[in-house]
Parts: structure tokens; C-alpha cells; sequence
């Protein structure tokens, strides 16, 4: 196999890999990014179509083992009790997220120091927030300055209407003395960046066009399934198959990997050589350990008068942050966010009426329908996850995508701190539900299919003895291998991480900019 050599090589095409090969692509390098999925239209994404609902049944399904699409691979995550949800295609998770852009907390960068629980980041929220800032810009985030929870947060699109669901729960918080605020959303209220008010920002659409305008080039249907090195233990490149599911080799003099928290640690695991017996950059003994998955509880107050809480854009409406940092009174460390939801469609409604004895066919069902559609309030407590070892993703030789990679294997399970923090959660869900004047609530916990933040597996510190990467983004292994997605999170703070990973993602290729000399010699 012969290859013409690139300067830098980014495998990944989703929201850290996107927000790398804009921020290098003025730089002078000649860059190439792989993607094993598609090239969507995003006129053709479940959320721009009028059956929506339908669509995310299957085709647009969060998990990869429902959608069975050539792009996708097998995640065993029968061992878990919440499954893992992904997305592969340019723009990754972002096609399929409600654009709920929440920061990452200050305390989050220094859990240890603080609490005596997971690690340090050896980066403060202050070192970050540039990055923030600039990402906020590129994304066009909608939300309300002054929230007393963070830093002050400039320079944002108007919120997010709260429309009469939001008004009523807001109204329950104020009774209680609660935090609240309007959710932070990557979603334009308004005309910017020549995209359209109320469009959802996908990375499609954000960062890819202007870095494909400065010369990057992006590959789609082009899967990685090893990463190689020379004879100096450096890498040099990977081997790959396109669409046709033809191998080709791509030399580089940088590899970024941008593949998630399975699919990074699923990619270094199997590029074994006889350097790295035991997985590329894996003299730690750490890669694919320490998975967090924030787990979530769901607590839904039915009421009697119609709020309409399914209009508006799917996602977050309001969320609070009351109970967000550690108070060792409530018998767990750290803590969660409360996020009120906007009510599902019709056909969610059904289905989850239906599952819970709620709603029956026949000559009445069109009535009692009518008495849970628009009438229905859903919480979400997102809980966050601490890193144990124990929790982890191992290679599936038994089971392989359609180029022949293994897929994964997911042991997973709840720590009793999560446990404690969950249920607590859930009663403050219910508390809020009750103060609002709901008739009737459900509450429950762990749910299984909210695996959608990935985090952990490659994580970040000061050497190969406690991490995989240093705060440059490097495996200490090998200096001109980089990761910037969410596996090199070193806790998982009880937000969703988008924001948090695109940030570092720019403030790490920042510093590939700033001090060459680092990483490519």
C-alpha cells in the first residue's frame, strides 16, 4: 500500500474533531480527516422531518445496535445498566443531540482538591474559558446572562422561549427558594452566521464548511482499524477501509484521534504492535478504564390542565443547579443538575402511556390520549458519574462491524454514590412535580438507554502512571498522538459534556499551533 503523507491526520468527524480541523486549518498543515460514516444532508435529519418520532425509532436511533447501519459497530453492553448511545457520521452526536449546551462548573477541574474524589485536571475553568468563549461563537449558543451558578457567560443568542410548561415549573422552583435558569442551547433564536433562526447547530453546519473552505480534506465511509508506528515506536500513519471496504494505508506526521469515549479507546486497543502488546499508548494500563456515563433519573408529572409542553424545540427547557455541589449532609459526594424537559410527541406518548398502563385501544382511546398529550412534564436528573477503574470497555473479537474490527464490550455499573445521588435526585424530581400542581407522578432510575455521554477511557494527567494523556492532549507514550475527545475526561460533572469537549478540543490545537516543535518532532 503506498499514501501520499499528511501533516496532520484527524480520525473523527463529530464535535471534537470537527472544532480541531477548523482551529488548524489556517495554520499552514496539510490536514485530512477520516470518518467511518456518512455525509448526511441535514435536511434529511430526524428533526427536520414531519415524522420525526418515527425516524428515531430506527434510522436516527441514539443506539447503534437498533440501527444496525453499515457505518455502526456492536456494543455489548448487556453488563450495564445503561446502554451506549452514538452516533457515526460527519457531525457524530451532534445530528442527533437537542442542542442543551451547558458549561462545565468550576469546581469540576478540581474534584479532588475539593471533595477528595476523583482526579484534579491539571487546566482550571479559567484556563478554559477562551475556549468556551470562542466555541460559543462558532456553535451560536442562545441563553440568558447573569445565571449565579457560573462565571458570567458573554455574548449569548436570546434564550429559548420557556413557553407555559417552563412558566409552570419555574413557578414551583420560586416557591421552593431553587436555583433555576434557562437552559443554555446550541440553537440560533435568531438570524447568525448566515443560518436560520431556530436551526440546531450541528457541526455540519458550523465548523466543517469553513474548515473544508480552508483546505482540509474530509473522507467519509472511511473507517480506521489501526493505527501504525515505525520502527521507532512513532506513529507514522493509519490503515484503513473505504466505502468499497477496500485497506488503505494514510501516512501522517500527527494523528488526532477524535473518536469518542468507546470509540477511541476501541481504536488504540486494537492497534497492538510489538511495542504496544497491550494497545497503542497503553503503558498506563488505563485505556478503556475509568468509562463515567452519567446515569439519569426521570421523574414525569402528569397534570390536569394542557400546558402544550411539547412545543418547542425537543431538549431542555429550564434547568437548576441547587443541588449541583457536594453537601455531605445528603450522604453522597458531588452532585447532579435538575433539567425540566419539554414534553415528547405524539408518539412517544403513546408508547410510553401505553408501557405503563396508562392508555388502552379501543372505542376510548382517542379521549384518554387526549388527557396525556400536552399534558405531561418531564424531569431528568443527570447525575454525575466518578471515575472507577473497574468500569471499563474491552475489545469484542466475537462480534465485528462490517470491515472486520472487533466491537466492544461495556462492564459497567452503578457506584453507590451514583445510587445515593439518584435517588435523591428523584425525590427532589418528585418535590418539584408535587409544588407544581401535578395530579399523578412517575418517577424511576436508573434509565437505561441515556448512554450518551462518553467519558473517561484515555483520561487526562500528569503521567503515564495515573493517565493516558498529558494536558496537551498527548499520550505520554507517544508524543505525536493526541486525543481531544471526551475520553480524555478526567471527571464527568453532572452536565452534558459537548460544550466541555469542543473547548478543549480548541484550546489543545491551539497549543499544536503554538509550539509545533512539541508534538510533530
Amino acid at each position: 500500500m503506498k499514501s501520499d503523507n499528511v501533516d496532520i491526520l484527524i480520525v473523527g468527524a463529530g464535535a471534537a474533531g470537527a472544532a480541531a480541523a477548523w482551529n488548524l486549518s489556517k495554520s499552514g498543515y496539510k490536514i485530512t480527516c477520516l470518518e467511518q460514516g456518512p455525509f448526511l444532508n441535514s435536511k434529511s435529519y430526524s428533526f427536520s422531518q414531519s415524522n420525526w418520532e418515527q425516524l428515531k425509532q430506527k434510522e436516527f436511533n441514539m443506539n447503534p445496535n437498533i440501527r444496525k447501519l453499515k457505518s455502526d459497530y456492536p456494543i455489548d453492553d448487556s453488563k450495564s445498566p445503561i446502554s451506549i448511545a452514538n452516533f457515526n457520521a460527519v457531525g457524530g452526536a451532534t445530528i442527533l443531540y437537542s442542542g442543551h449546551f451547558p458549561r462545565f462548573h468550576p469546581s469540576n477541574f478540581k474534584t479532588k482538591t475539593l471533595d477528595k474524589v476523583g482526579s484534579d485536571w491539571p487546566f482550571t475553568y479559567k484556563d478554559l474559558e477562551p475556549y468556551y468563549e470562542l466555541n460559543d461563537k462558532m456553535m451560536g449558543v442562545a441563553g440568558l446572562e447573569g445565571d449565579p451558578a457560573y462565571p458570567p457567560i458573554p455574548n449569548l443568542l436570546p434564550p429559548v422561549p420557556l413557553e407555559l410548561s417552563g412558566k409552570t415549573v419555574a413557578k414551583s422552583f420560586n416557591k421552593l427558594g431553587w436555583h433555576w435558569w434557562p437552559s443554555y442551547s446550541a440553537i440560533t433564536t435568531s438570524e447568525y452566521k448566515n443560518r436560520k433562526k431556530g436551526t440546531r447547530s450541528t457541526v455540519d453546519i458550523t465548523y466543517w464548511p469553513p474548515a473544508i473552505n480552508n483546505g482540509v480534506e474530509l473522507r467519509a465511509n472511511c473507517r480506521v482499524i489501526k493505527i501504525t508506528t515505525d520502527n521507532f515506536g512513532k506513529v507514522d500513519g493509519v490503515i484503513y477501509k473505504d466505502q468499497d471496504n477496500t485497506e488503505k494505508l494514510q501516512k501522517a506526521s500527527l494523528v488526532i484521534l477524535a473518536c469518542n469515549g468507546i470509540g477511541t479507546p476501541r481504536l488504540l486497543l486494537n492497534s497492538t504492535n510489538k511495542f504496544f502488546p497491550n494497545g497503542l499508548a497503553n503503558s498506563s494500563g488505563l485505556v478503556g478504564k475509568n468509562l463515567m456515563l452519567h446515569p439519569l433519573g426521570y421523574v414525569e408529572g402528569k397534570f390536569d390542565n394542557f400546558l402544550g409542553s411539547f412545543m418547542g424545540p425537543e431538549g431542555c427547557c429550564i434547568f437548576s443547579h441547587e443541588f449541583y455541589e457536594t453537601n455531605l449532609s445528603r450522604g453522597y459526594k458531588r452532585g447532579y443538575t435538575i433539567h425540566i424537559l419539554r414534553g415528547v410527541g405524539p408518539l412517544v406518548t403513546a408508547f410510553s402511556a401505553r408501557k405503563f398502563k396508562k392508555l388502552s385501544f379501543g372505542k376510548n382511546f382517542h379521549k384518554n390520549f387526549s388527557e396525556h398529550y400536552g399534558h405531561s412534564i418531564p424531569v431528568a436528573i443527570i447525575c454525575e458519574d466518578l471515575p472507577e477503574i473497574h468500569n471499563c470497555v474491552k475489545l469484542d473479537y466475537d462480534n465485528k462491524d462490517s470491515s472486520g474490527m472487533p466491537g466492544v464490550k461495556i462492564n459497567y455499573k452503578l457506584s453507590e454514590n451514583s445510587k445515593k445521588m439518584l435517588s435523591h435526585g428523584l425525590s427532589k424530581g418528585k418535590e418539584i412535580m408535587k409544588k407544581a400542581g401535578a395530579k399523578s407522578i412517575l418517577a424511576f432510575g436508573p434509565v437505561r438507554a441515556t448512554g450518551w455521554h462518553l467519558m473517561g477511557t484515555t483520561k487526562m494527567g500528569t503521567s503515564n502512571k495515573n493517565s493516558v494523556v498529558n494536558e496537551f492532549g498527548q499520550t505520554h507514550d507517544i508524543k505525536n498522538l493526541v486525543i481531544v475527545d471526551s475520553s480524555i475526561f478526567v471527571t464527568s460533572a453532572g452536565v452534558n459534556p459537548i460544550s466541555t469537549l469542543q473547548a478543549i478540543a480548541l484550546k489543545i490545537t491551539h497549543n499544536i499551533k503554538k509550539f509545533p516543535k512539541k508534538f510533530f518532532n
